[in-house]
């Protein structure tokens, strides 16, 4: 069945462009669009098909993934005369898999074409997940739309959790973001705390490891980019604003995050203070 969907994807970056391999190495057939031309060209060596725009894309395509960073992208892509909902065929669907807000999810929702399915798809599992075929998806929107398009998540998905309505998705994901960011600023504080005390911390994080607070946070630590603190706090802040609730943990670790980075983290990682 998978091999009867065309699937387009919009945005080969570092979730993206795994995604699209994936899913051609499985024989699934492939239009791409994205303005790195590089990125391009790999997957058209590859086997896929470049979309001369996003509407080109949209009407070759049955499942159109939106991989892009922002709320703002996510409404360019889709949006106007030239954007992809103007080109999509009635019996599509669009699966927004960018972190955004529910809204904007709604948003897009109301302005899809008669017969075009709206799914928000948000991707956990991080850039190392996408690479192993090992997302786990959080859905939002319409439960038989996504039964349609199942099997051409299956190439990269591990799991796939339909959560409620257009942008329940985007809420399990800033909930999964939120507990991700935290865990991070409690680990790199923990550790600290340790250090400055003469623990050896690859010691120590072992004995974790070995107790109730093991995490795959923890086990993964070196292996994270810390990039995107910044923008999932300010969404969960927004959002939980939103429904008239405070979030003084992803309040701290918003704050925590602006000081934990690649390097720092290598450095304490490798042993006594």
């Amino acid at each position: 069945m998978a091999e009867q969907l065309v699937v387009g994807v919009v945005g080969l970056g570092a979730m993206g462009g795994p995604i699209a391999h994936h899913l051609a190495r499985a024989g699934v057939p492939v239009v791409v669009a994205d303005l790195d031309e590089e990125a391009v060209r790999g997957c058209v060596a590859a086997g896929m098909s470049q979309a001369t725009g996003l509407r080109d894309l949209a009407s070759r395509a049955d499942v159109v993934l939106v991989v892009v960073a922002t709320d703002d992208e996510v409404q360019t892509v889709c949006s106007g005369e030239h954007g992809l909902l103007s080109g999509c065929r009635p019996g599509s669907a669009v699966l927004l898999c960018s972190s955004v807000r529910p809204a904007t999810c709604a948003a897009v929702t109301e302005e899809a074409p008669a017969g075009v399915a709206v799914l928000d798809a948000a991707l956990t599992g991080g850039v190392r997940g996408a690479e192993r075929g090992r997302i786990n998806l959080l859905v939002g929107g319409d439960a038989a739309a996504l039964d349609r398009v199942r099997p051409v998540l299956a190439p990269w998905t591990a799991s796939v959790h339909h959560l409620g309505p257009i942008g329940s998705g985007q809420v399990g994901k800033t909930a999964n973001n939120m507990i991700h960011w935290a865990q991070i600023s409690a680990i790199t504080e923990a550790l600290e705390l340790g250090r400055r005390y003469g623990l050896d911390v690859p010691t120590l994080r072992a004995a974790l490891m070995d107790g109730p607070t093991d995490s795959r946070t923890l086990r993964e630590l070196e292996q994270m980019r810390f990039t995107w603190h910044a923008k999932d706090l300010a969404n969960a802040t927004a959002m939980a604003a939103a429904v008239g609730l405070s979030l003084p943990v992803a309040e701290t670790a918003r704050e925590v995050m602006q000081s934990v980075t690649v390097a720092g983290v290598a450095e304490l990682l490798g042993g006594r203070a």
